[in-house]
């Protein structure tokens, strides 16, 4: 029975996101785009809906899509996506990611906001905040590029149907 309930609960969470992110009357552009953004937004640590809508706001985009594009990855991907941003911020930088883990672990270690502001910390903070806006730009495009084809599909589909009847 529990199986059943929390299937039914899973299914009435992807229908409501179906029902909120096709049905919104704009282009599929706009709305492809807002999503990324908000994926993008969501994504990034200290980020959010706030900078979702901020940034739809500023590209002209659907902002009901950067909005749930950014509450969808928020929270839930935060410490995947940590361990990837760190992985890919020492490659991108050049850092061996061994050397970059184990910065970053002594850095937790005795923390103090002072630490921050010295120039070593860099070597730990800038690799993984690079990791984080690249992984953020790779996921926002790939949502983006999955949300036009969907939303340009479902609205043929849904003209076809509305055409033949």
């Amino acid at each position: 029975m529990e199986k059943t309930t929390i299937l039914s609960r899973v299914a009435r969470f992807f229908r409501l996101i179906y029902l909120k992110l096709f049905r919104i009357d704009d282009t599929p552009q706009k709305i492809a785009i807002g999503l990324g953004i908000g994926v993008f937004s969501g994504v990034l640590p200290g980020t959010g809906p706030i900078a979702a809508l901020f940034l739809a706001f500023i590209f002209r985009v659907n902002r009901a899509a950067a909005l749930l594009g950014s509450i969808l990855t928020n929270t839930w991907l935060s410490i995947p996506v940590f361990l990837l941003s760190l992985k890919a911020g020492a490659a991108l930088t050049g850092f061996k990611y061994q050397e970059t883990r184990g910065q970053w672990e002594a850095l937790l270690k005795d923390f103090r906001w002072t630490k921050l502001l010295n120039f070593s910390a860099y070597g730990v903070i800038g690799p993984i905040l690079i990791g984080y806006f690249a992984i953020a730009l790779c996921v926002g495009a790939v949502f983006y590029v999955a949300a036009l084809a969907a939303v340009t599909y479902f609205r043929k589909r849904k003209k076809q149907e509305s055409g033949s009847s």
